[in-house]
């Protein structure tokens, strides 16, 4: 029989609860705290109850499902610039920091940005150039109001660029019209001083410096409905929504905010390791990008992993352009074999000093389907692990296996098993840990720094040896001069030609 509490203990109950119940409503962070370098168990986000459950969701519910595309076109979200406001499809990229729509007509275009019908654009008077990877473009800075209807209700004064013209950037059939960079101000162009997009959401609004995706790829469940078999994820600002996502987030610090710059510790292909120096996965940077397809590693990673990867499938004999990325392959509609596909593993710093987490990317995940030229009968992929020269990139055929968080606020990359990845009955995509990672500051690679005062010292060593040779010829001139002025006193027939030979 359970013992009743004493009046004073239910008094002191009641005051706790009324000051923890006193806090304001507002748009909430889930599973932000815990012990550093571990995950939130899943009941740490079943704690807050089933009330504060309810208001999470109704601060997101709107923004699940927002998002368009798929890896090898972009992934998209509606938004609307100016006023009268003019609806545009955005190309979601963490790998740049500009918002820049088209403003011109185009052929891949099906509608553009006209600021001359926007009361509301005011012209920064300055024109700006970005190239990529692949693609460039270039237009004049502007800002104007701007929404996103599938996001939250807020309405931000932003930096706009209007393309005018552009190069191999946009994508036929892609059907996005512009770019929204979600990286930081210090690879913003025309220089660091123009605001990009979410720090001036975050310095408008109240809404918490911290978004998430779910990219959902050719993962997601096939529906009758034509617009839900569009859908290609989620976008969530301000926060996270845990019905994105199964077991834990893990995170990993950004090691410098400008990409989303994170240090990879160690790599595995079907659970062996490459046992390459850990500063070769991080030549000469790591980050994560929803703007680039695959997942792209420096040279000597490259041919490490393709070398495990071809021994691991070696069942199967693939063309050398399939490794390359030329050359599809093709399988009969349900006869793909996974199975015969190595699993490959990253092994990300984790918050906690000499800890790391592994998430494990599928092949589902690195094979990227390629709907076009498939037959009703055949089901064709294109290899989507690619050489870099600018260092590993985790794009989109990575990020589709795991729901990403970018936790600004604590600087910091989250990553959990997406709800919606492609996996077969054998294996999924999978996030684990810690795992015990002794010297992981001296994976990241840092550019090689000349010392100024070495510079200094070479200077004026260089600068005393010239001068220590001018004077004597300096002597020399001078003497001759002399002599010169000397004859010409005796003889004025001298050949003035001479003088400019």
């Amino acid at each position: 029989m359970a013992r009743a509490a004493p009046p004073l203990l239910l008094l002191l109950l009641l005051l706790l609860g009324s000051a923890c119940g006193g806090r304001p409503d507002g748009i909430r962070l889930p599973l932000r705290g815990g012990r550093a370098g571990a995950p939130l168990e899943d009941r740490a986000r079943r704690a807050a109850g089933q009330q504060g459950e309810a208001r999470r969701r109704g601060s997101f519910v709107d923004m699940v499902d927002n998002l368009r595309g798929k890896s090898g076109q972009g992934y998209y979200v509606e938004m609307t610039v100016g006023s009268p406001p003019q609806k545009l499809n955005i190309l979601v990229d963490t790998g740049s920091s500009n918002f820049a729509v088209g403003a011109a007509p185009h052929p891949f275009l099906r509608r553009y940005y006209r600021h001359q019908l926007s009361s509301t654009y005011r012209d920064l008077r300055r024109g700006v150039y970005v190239p990529y990877t692949q693609g460039k473009w270039e237009g004049e800075l502007g800002t104007d109001l701007v929404t996103i209807p599938h996001g939250p209700n807020v309405t931000v004064r932003a930096n706009v660029a209007a393309i005018t013209e552009s190069d191999k950037f946009f994508i036929n059939g892609s059907n996005w019209e512009g770019i929204l960079g979600l990286a930081y101000a210090e690879i913003a162009r025309p220089d660091d001083t123009l605001e990009p997009f979410f720090d001036s959401l975050v310095k408008q609004t109240r809404v918490p410096n911290v978004f998430s995706l779910q990219l959902c790829g050719a993962g997601f469940p096939s529906n009758n409905s034509e617009a839900l078999a569009a859908v290609g994820g989620s976008m969530i600002i301000g926060g996270l929504d845990p019905s994105l996502y199964t077991g834990s987030i893990w995170y990993t610090p950004v090691r410098k905010e400008w990409y989303y710059e994170v240090v990879i510790v160690k790599m595995e292909i079907n659970g062996q390791d490459l046992r390459l120096d850990c500063k070769e996965y991080n030549y000469d940077k790591s980050i994560v990008d929803s703007g680039t397809t695959n997942l792209r590693l420096p040279k000597k990673v490259f041919e490490a992993a393709v070398k495990s990867i071809k021994t691991a499938s070696a069942t199967e004999k693939f063309p050398d352009g399939f490794w390359l990325g030329e050359q599809l392959v093709c399988w009969q509609m349900g006869s793909t074999p996974w199975h015969i596909f190595p699993a490959v593993s990253l092994y990300l710093k984790g918050e906690a000093t000499n800890q790391s987490f592994r998430i494990s990317i599928l092949p589902q995940q690195y094979l990227r389907p390629v709907e076009d030229v498939a037959t009703s009968q055949d089901e064709c992929y294109k290899f989507a692990i690619s050489q870099s020269s600018t260092g590993t990139v985790m794009g989109a055929v990575v990020m589709e296996g795991f729901y990403v968080v970018f936790d600004r606020a604590q600087k910091r990359v989250g990553f959990a098993v997406s709800a919606c990845h492609v996996h077969d009955e054998f294996r999924t995509a999978t996030v684990e840990g810690p795992f015990l990672q002794p010297d992981m500051e001296d994976c990241g690679y840092n550019i090689p720094q000349t010392d100024e005062s070495a510079l200094m010292t070479i200077a004026y060593a260089m600068a005393a040896i010239c001068a220590l040779f001018m004077l004597p010829l300096c002597l020399m001139v001078s003497q001759w001069r002399c002599l010169r002025c000397l004859r010409r006193g005796h003889d004025d027939f001298a050949d003035d030609i001479s003088l400019l030979k």
